[in-house]
């Protein structure tokens, strides 16, 4: 089994995935949260320095681009190609409100004869491999059935599932239905995407689909960032390498961001996932939210691996 980490904006950048490869080497691919593609102002400073060669040695990390411009896509995959990259990943995955409302992302799936034109420029003029990564359909899932035949149409490097429509966001369960058919009409490799928080929910996947050989996590990485190292190694996350790996990340972001913010707001943004793998948690949860310096921060947090253990 391959496995790749998916990009989360905010959480999965290059600070988050250095700290990870150092201490949970175990991904595959590492998937940078997307940059707005465009042929006008070039690379912001935060998404330049997220994809820097220099700044993602040793792991392998695929940048992804989110366009409906197959200009912006060209036009920018050029100059990642320049840096060294051989692959561009395309969201059409993204739910978000904002991004769906410029037909971005999974809202991009609802204007399919323009998906259809877009992806025959950029294939035609392809600079790099391509993979997409994309939902089944924006308001229903029967949508995937239209959109697999226009999938089919390009060699596309692997084509990423996560198998919900955009409405649903993250609630509901995934359509496996949905996905069983796509293993059997994609013309392209598929990995699943979704709702793999879990050994057992691993395990069940597999004995599910024992055809698909490569898996994208996301949320579950980020609650638990053992989870695919725990999985091939058959251990557990164990709370002496979690504060490792939290007191990295956290000093990494203290040399590189200006104010203490800046540094809190990262940090609660992982504590939002990574406090779920704690018993009795509410109250430092709320402990960390509520924390105004860093001294209140690291108070709780020290608190936390003190008193609580790894569920």
């Amino acid at each position: 089994m391959k496995f790749y980490f998916a990009p989360m904006e905010g959480l999965t950048g290059y600070i988050y995935r250095n700290a990870h490869k150092t201490f949970f080497d175990s991904i595959d691919k590492y998937f940078s949260p997307f940059i707005i593609a465009n042929q006008i102002d070039g690379f912001k400073t935060r998404d330049l320095k997220d994809i820097l060669p220099e700044n993602n040695q040793g792991l392998v990390l695929i940048p992804q681009l989110l366009t409906n411009n197959a200009k912006d896509f060209t036009y920018t995959s050029k100059k990642i190609k320049n840096m060294g990259y051989t692959e561009i990943n395309l969201n059409l995955g993204c739910p978000s409100g904002t991004v769906v409302s410029k037909n971005r992302g999974s809202g991009f799936l609802a204007k399919k004869e323009e998906l259809d034109t877009f992806l025959e420029e950029i294939f035609s003029q392809a600079i790099t491999k391509i993979s997409i990564k994309t939902r089944i359909g924006k308001d229903q899932p029967e949508e995937f059935y239209d959109l697999i035949n226009i999938f089919n149409k390009y060699p596309i490097e692997e084509l990423i599932i996560h198998p919900r429509i955009q409405k649903d966001f993250y609630k509901n369960k995934p359509n496996m239905k949905i996905f069983k058919d796509a293993l059997t009409l994609s013309k392209n490799p598929v990995c699943y995407n979704g709702d793999i928080f879990t050994a057992k929910d691993y395990t069940e996947f597999c004995d599910d689909f024992p055809s698909v050989n490569t898996l994208m996590l996301g949320r579950g990485l980020i609650m638990n960032p053992a989870l695919v190292y725990g999985v091939k190694n058959v251990t557990k996350l164990e709370k002496v390498v979690l504060k490792e790996f939290h007191d990295k990340v956290y000093n990494d972001y203290n040399d590189i961001m200006s104010g203490e913010r800046n540094v809190l707001f990262k940090m609660k943004e992982l504590w939002f996932y990574m406090i779920n793998v704690f018993t009795d948690n509410e109250k430092y949860s709320k402990k960390i939210k509520k924390a105004q310096r860093l001294s209140d921060y690291d108070e709780a947090v020290s608190r936390l691996f003190k008193e609580q253990e790894i569920v």
